[in-house]
């Protein structure tokens, strides 16, 4: 997909079946579109500090029409260039930071900027995605093969 096997996707090959059904994971059908998706894997990888999936994903949203200077509002979860994915935003760093709890008017945004139970599915799916990679590359520490993602001020 990206014209080379990425160091964290082979780390998965030790594992048996672990790459296997992490691609299942991650290619599953979803109500979450692929720029949104993008929004959940930076805000994710930013909030537990993994150098690896913030460079990978930094060109993964570069590559579904993200700006630099937008990427970087992303890893903020401060959006003003787009309310609903501001309000997704922040439900992701506010459930990444509360395990899972938090505030009621934080989803109450979330719903409002037009989301759904089935959102929330999703949302909470792509977030464990992420997190799975996470701590695999902080388990691992291996080397980032990704042009390194720029640190926030």
């Amino acid at each position: 997909m990206v014209g080379f096997v990425p160091n964290l996707y082979a780390i998965f090959g030790h594992s048996e079946s672990a790459l296997g059904d992490y691609l299942a994971l991650q290619n599953r059908k979803s109500s979450i579109r692929a720029k949104e998706r993008e929004v959940i894997n930076l805000v994710v990888s930013q909030v537990n500090e993994c150098s690896y999936c913030l460079s990978a994903h930094t060109q993964f949203a570069k590559m579904n029409g993200f700006t630099d200077e937008q990427i970087l509002d992303i890893r903020r979860a401060n959006i003003g260039f787009d309310a609903k994915l501001d309000a997704l935003a922040k439900l992701v760093k506010a459930a990444i930071e509360n395990r899972g709890h938090v505030k009621a008017e934080v989803l109450e945004n979330f719903f409002a900027a037009g989301y759904t139970e089935a959102s929330l599915v999703d949302v909470t799916l792509i977030i464990g995605d992420k997190i799975i990679t996470n701590y695999l590359h902080a388990l691992t520490d291996i080397p980032v093969d990704w042009p390194l993602a720029p640190a926030l001020n």
